[in-house]
């Protein structure tokens, strides 16, 4: 939900997985509190402890033909990514995603990304952002602001997923936009700070 809006296939492969499994599952209450691990996930949306790893795999295999075809590019996604390389850097996807489920989405919306990491999630983030040096993490989510924290990078936010603007900036965002259309202007301003000001509060003001 910070590049993509998936909720629709998500709701489609909970219910096809629940009809084909026997397990009832909310496909409504899985797609409006994406962000977390799949077990995560499956096990709130009423799945049982001991049906997890049976329906993880199985949700895998059903997730390329009935959630990709469905997703959408959110309003700004293409165009974010587009500013980051406009200006000489490089954009990575960490995502709690499964890999190979997350590059499919790439190649179908045909976003300009340079790295992939997946199956991370909150902290296991930031190894990822610091080994590639990231100076700030775009998510939807306050477990997307606890990675970039953990790897001393900017949080920047979209409330377009489950927690809201408050809770995203109690979390510690130190920018919250209302869509992505805003972050290419923010990140020009931005980049021309002097480097003592990138973070916490000056970071806010070049929004």
């Amino acid at each position: 939900m910070t590049l993509i809006d998936p909720r629709p296939g998500m709701v489609a492969v909970i219910t096809a997985l629940s009809e084909e499994s026997g397990v009832p599952l909310d496909g409504e209450y899985f797609a409006s509190h994406l962000g977390p691990p799949l077990e995560i996930g499956l096990h709130a949306a009423g799945a049982p402890e001991d049906r997890i790893d049976g329906l993880i795999t199985r949700y895998r295999e059903l997730y390329p033909e009935i959630v990709v075809a469905q997703t959408l590019a959110l309003p700004g996604a293409a165009a974010a990514l587009r500013a980051v390389h406009e200006l000489g850097g490089r954009t990575m996807v960490v995502t709690g995603k499964y890999a190979p489920n997350a590059a499919l989405h790439i190649e179908s919306l045909g976003f300009e990304v340079d790295e992939l990491y997946g199956n991370l999630w909150a902290a296991g983030k930031a190894r990822s952002l610091m080994d590639h040096n990231a100076v700030a993490y775009v998510g939807d989510h306050v477990g997307d602001v606890v990675g970039a924290l953990a790897a001393g990078a900017v949080p920047v936010c979209v409330p377009t997923g489950p927690c809201t603007r408050d809770e995203l900036v109690e979390a510690g965002a130190a920018v919250v936009f209302d869509s992505l259309e805003e972050f290419p202007a923010w990140l020009a301003t931005y980049v021309e700070l002097p480097e003592p000001e990138r973070s916490g509060p000056a970071a806010a003001r070049a929004e």
